[in-house]
């Protein structure tokens, strides 16, 4: 099963998919958002169309306290129109310091600040993808 994984920001949105069999996650892309939601929607049913994805998981931010705070309540938000646009089970996964993860992995890697801050999001959307995946979530 072929998913999809995406750090939502006011910004951009990171996306990542999982290889076909759901064991591997790998960045994909950024979307520069700009004040079309149905642009975003667009491009993200083009891609999973493209990559024959079957699920859908959203980065869902809240405070260290485990509670959903403002952006929390933005993702939520922009979840009811996905379902909408894309008829495909979308499931939400804690997202809290995935930016952090993926912003050492890239330190560690020795990419560039000005490499880091084009490739965050998607990287972002990778490591909350690999979360999601590693927990066994889609095995039988």
């Amino acid at each position: 099963m072929r998913v999809m994984g995406l750090d939502v920001g006011d910004k951009t949105i990171g996306v990542a998919l999982s290889d076909p069999l759901g064991w591997t996650a790998q960045a994909l892309e950024v979307i520069r958002r700009g004040d079309n939601l149905d642009k975003d929607l667009n491009r993200l049913a083009e891609i999973v169309q493209e990559y024959q994805v079957e699920q859908i998981l959203v980065g869902l931010p809240k405070n260290m306290n485990g509670t959903l705070g403002p952006q929390g309540e933005k993702v939520l938000a922009f979840i009811e129109r996905l379902k909408e646009r894309i008829n495909l089970p979308v499931k939400t996964w804690d997202e809290r310091l995935s930016t952090v993860a993926a912003e050492r992995a890239l330190l560690e890697a020795d990419v560039s600040r000005s490499k880091r801050k084009k490739v965050i999001d998607k990287m972002a959307a990778a490591v909350i993808l690999q979360g999601y995946l590693d927990s066994g979530a889609i095995k039988g």
